[in-house]
């Protein structure tokens, strides 16, 4: 079948979001951008969330996919393995990644799309989330600032190349979630990431995200599990031996190993 010139995938995740997923999905028949798919994949929920979106789908054309494989029951890659899932079913020039406890403002589409269209070398972009202190990183931190996943496009050519690359690593560094190793790639390896300073999505920090407060130790093991993601990925052409960020990231595990044996 003929891809649409200029279509825009948006793809949503479900686990038992029956509260927000509504919300999620009218975000995204709401924009003023009209040329746009939607495709929903739900993880298993056992609450009513998939009554819920059968029931807004069906009025709206929406495609809607059921799991029928069994969960790694691992977040980071249950998450991952949905959105492979519906990457493959789309047909979109331009992939939106939207998690079903986020929602877009109403222009984001339309202003994602222009930046995408005005600079071709741009193949990976992020918003900004609706959280005010949640947009730029500490000085002194090795990383850019990696917005959530919800706040992610991306060309389809980028995601294909990223998918090959990543292939070794998918199950590896469970900590280290979809958004951030496709921010990586776009960032450190093929050098097309583009942060666009709008706060074009609304974003609720829940879940996982509280596992790992600010400074404490598991905060601490990801970090470090996020440099060797990046090493690995980097096919160990990026060193970070003399980088103060690694530096004290790994002497405070080391100190963390030592005392806990």
């Amino acid at each position: 079948m003929k891809k649409k010139k200029n279509l825009v995938s948006i793809l949503i995740i479900n686990y038992n979001n029956s509260r927000l997923v509504k919300k999620a999905i009218k975000s995204c028949i709401l924009q003023n951008y009209r040329n746009i798919e939607i495709l929903i994949f739900d993880d298993k929920s056992k609450d009513n969330s998939i009554r819920e979106i059968k029931n807004i789908a069906l009025k709206n054309k929406i495609k809607f996919f059921l799991n029928k494989k069994k969960k790694t029951n691992i977040p980071a890659f249950d998450a991952r393995n949905a959105y492979y899932f519906l990457i493959k079913k789309s047909k979109g020039e331009i992939i939106f990644l939207l998690d079903s406890d986020d929602s877009f403002h109403k222009n984001k589409v339309t202003e994602v799309v222009k930046v995408f269209k005005k600079f071709k070398n741009i193949n990976f972009l992020q918003s900004l989330p609706n959280l005010a202190n949640s947009q730029t990183n500490n000085i002194i931190s090795f990383w850019p600032f990696l917005a959530p996943e919800s706040c992610i496009s991306f060309r389809r050519n980028f995601i294909n190349n990223f998918i090959r690359r990543n292939k070794r690593l998918n199950n590896k560094f469970e900590s280290v979630w979809f958004g951030f190793r496709l921010g990586c790639y776009a960032y450190f390896i093929d050098k097309s990431f583009y942060c666009l300073r709008k706060n074009l999505t609304f974003y609720k920090s829940y879940g996982e995200s509280k596992k790992y407060p600010h400074f404490g130790i598991d905060w601490f093991k990801r970090r470090l599990d996020s440099f060797n993601y990046l090493y690995l990925l980097s096919e160990k052409k990026l060193s970070f031996k003399l980088n103060y960020d690694f530096f004290v990231t790994f002497i405070v595990i080391k100190i963390y190993k030592f005392f806990k044996n």
